[in-house]
């Protein structure tokens, strides 16, 4: 194997350990703050998201109003502060994936509808990029996890 494969299949962090550790706070609290608010939107207008999931004929669109909360939430909020940060990165990742796969179909949209409901779609994707850091890199320093 010649040096320069060698570098490339090792990771060598660009910054030092604190301005890293900065970087995943910051980070790991953007995401989690989209949660966070969106679940804190649909708690504080209850009616209104049992009537979205009608919308979508879930068959009990009020637990699945109350599921949604708990996951952008509560989960959120614990992303946000770091405890058992990997954990909940992969239930977000599925969580958003199963909501981009459900609420998103660009592809069954009218055509008024489609441009929306795309970037919707690949907006999530890119949620979902950016929890799968979040569940590699772990919460950094700054959380309750340190880890």
């Amino acid at each position: 194997m010649s040096a320069n494969m060698n570098a490339a299949a090792t990771y060598t962090p660009a910054y030092n350990a604190n301005t890293t550790a900065s970087i995943l706070l910051v980070g790991r609290v953007l995401i989690a703050l989209l949660f966070v608010l969106f679940g804190y939107m649909k708690l504080t207008d209850f009616n209104a998201t049992v009537a979205y999931f009608t919308r979508w004929e879930f068959p009990v669109p009020q637990v699945t109003a109350v599921v949604a909360i708990i996951f952008e939430l509560g989960i959120g909020a614990l992303l946000a502060v770091g405890w058992k940060t990997r954990w909940w990165a992969w239930a977000l990742v599925m969580y958003t994936i199963i909501a981009a796969a459900v609420a998103h179909r660009y592809w069954t949209y009218p055509a008024a509808q489609t441009f929306a409901q795309t970037s919707f779609f690949y907006k999530n994707l890119a949620i979902v990029g950016g929890l799968l850091y979040i569940a590699a890199m772990g919460p950094g320093r700054y959380s309750v996890d340190k880890g």
